[in-house]
């Protein structure tokens, strides 16, 4: 079977869809605080993290690529049916919720016996682990957290450049994002035309949702040309 690479982009939820319990329990590091000023700079930062929780953001967009062949598919939130088609070598397929989103996913990487990610042991794969369980989408894959100290079947690149992070926080291997790891190996990244992760809340609010499509997309390519340097430079370094 093959290796599949993805990647997904989130979105907040709106405060409305929380209850006052959860809302104090969140804010509670800014309640906390005596100044004024210094609280609510708390709150927004706190807020600013939303789209981090799988209990407080959704999953509006997955991107995924069969390492071998280079096809792909798109799978993201959208009501225009003129924003599905092929681009590139991608698939763009509309979903209307997130239920059906996940649904097509699942289906999809039943397929797979191996994943490669960039922090996706951290963020991608716990978060649909929760958004999907939260909404009752049955998960085909349930082993892709894997051993940390093992690229099979999950190779976190996150962890493979920075040697499970063998020297802290400012030594030779210390971690960088995916964009810095980009330009040292001279690849594009995803960010080079003016998108990122932090915009994805603001384009869902202005239904710009093919160009998040698109981004993802992005990432996940730089993701694969990523793990062919890892595969055929630094593979089985101890």
């Amino acid at each position: 079977m093959a290796t599949l690479v993805f990647d997904i982009e989130t979105s907040a939820v709106s405060k409305d869809h929380l209850d006052e319990d959860q809302l104090e329990y969140l804010f509670r590091p800014a309640e906390r605080l005596t100044d004024e000023t210094e609280k609510e700079a708390k709150r927004e930062e706190l807020e600013r993290m939303f789209n981090l929780w799988p209990f407080t953001a959704s999953v509006v967009c997955i991107a995924m690529q069969n390492v071998d062949s280079g096809k792909g598919k798109v799978y993201f939130i959208s009501d225009d049916a003129e924003d599905c088609g092929e681009r590139g070598s991608f698939e763009y397929v509309a979903c209307m919720d997130e239920f059906e989103l996940l649904s097509l996913f699942w289906d999809a990487a039943s397929k797979f016996s191996g994943i490669v990610t960039f922090n996706g042991r951290a963020f991608d794969v716990p978060f649909l682990y929760l958004r999907s369980a939260a909404l009752n989408v049955p998960i085909s894959q349930k082993k892709w957290l894997g051993y940390r100290f093992s690229t099979e079947p999950h190779c976190d690149l996150a962890d493979q450049f920075c040697f499970y992070g063998v020297s802290g926080r400012d030594g030779a291997a210390r971690k960088f994002n995916m964009d810095f790891y980009c330009r040292a190996f001279g690849i594009p990244s995803p960010k080079a035309e003016g998108v990122t992760g932090m915009d994805v809340n603001d384009l869902m609010r202005q239904e710009r949702y093919l160009e998040i499509a698109q981004y993802c997309a992005r990432d996940v390519v730089a993701t694969n040309a990523l793990y062919q340097i890892w595969k055929t430079r630094l593979a089985g370094v101890k």
